[in-house]
């Protein structure tokens, strides 16, 4: 009887197709893709501007990040550089910065204003980047904490995610937020030093995870996510999807889009 068992159970094995080769980890299905600065590059739209947004939602992303400054009279704005189109923005006023305009027409958005455009749907997180203040410590801590009461009087706490390259400004976000994932962009810390500070991801450059690729499964073992900047090339998106990063921030998001679902093709086939 027990020899009629194990040569059924050969037989089984043998005519039951091997699919194991064309099996890929969810991580390299999923939506990983995070718009950097908004979808910007294909429709040649202003980098950090709601009609980036904009794109980045109708795409699908992920995510779609954008960087946050404090002006001199105390009003947050969406830019990435520390001047706009050649003002400082921490020693100019709101008013001032409005003297000029992005290539669309677009004045420089204030953070409620782009928040308020982001929250009209629920797909797409809003990856709301704390600057680091030129002045220091004190002002790069009054935005956060400012960042973060605005977010909470948007009812906005489901839908935005945060990250900073200053280690105190992503401490106090945990503070103010027990709750919200808190990204840790400086490339300094270990996964468990990371987590144990109050963090839920490591955002780190690619080159980072080149030199450390431990890592990203001892980021996985220690419960934190793994995100990626800023991966444009097909090789390297390639390379962090096998290497099981959970998310991509790229100019490119059609582009890796593209590349998931022609892995997800691969696999149906």
């Amino acid at each position: 009887m027990k020899k009629s068992i194990c040569l059924l159970s050969a037989i089984l094995l043998l005519a039951c197709p091997q699919i194991e080769n064309k099996q890929v980890s969810t991580s390299n299905t999923k939506n990983i893709v995070i718009a950097h600065r908004g979808a910007w590059k294909t429709n040649n739209l202003p980098q950090n501007s709601i009609a980036s947004l904009k794109e980045a939602i109708k795409l699908g992303c992920y995510g779609s990040e954008f960087d946050v400054h404090l002006t001199k009279d105390d009003i947050m704005v969406v830019n990435h550089d520390k001047d706009f189109m050649g003002i400082d923005i921490e020693t100019s006023t709101y008013e001032e910065l409005l003297d000029k305009k992005l290539s669309n027409g677009e004045k420089i958005p204030t953070l409620k204003a782009y928040l308020e455009e982001g929250l009209k749907q629920d797909k797409t997180k809003l990856i709301l980047e704390i600057k680091t203040a030129p002045s220091g410590i004190e002002r790069t801590l009054k935005l956060t904490k400012m960042a973060v009461e605005l977010v909470h009087s948007l009812n906005g706490q489901s839908m935005v995610e945060y990250i900073c390259f200053n280690f105190e400004a992503g401490k106090l976000v945990r503070e103010l937020d027990l709750k919200t994932p808190i990204a840790y962009l400086n490339g300094d810390l270990a996964p468990k030093d990371a987590k144990q500070a109050g963090y839920t991801s490591l955002d780190y450059n690619i080159k980072i995870y080149r030199k450390n690729p431990e890592w990203i499964k001892e980021a996985h073992n220690e419960g934190i996510t793994i995100n990626v900047w800023t991966v444009n090339s097909n090789e390297d998106m390639k390379e962090m999807i096998k290497n099981g990063v959970d998310f991509i921030t790229t100019n490119e998001p059609e582009k890796l889009f593209e590349l998931i679902n022609n892995k997800k093709n691969e696999v149906k086939k």
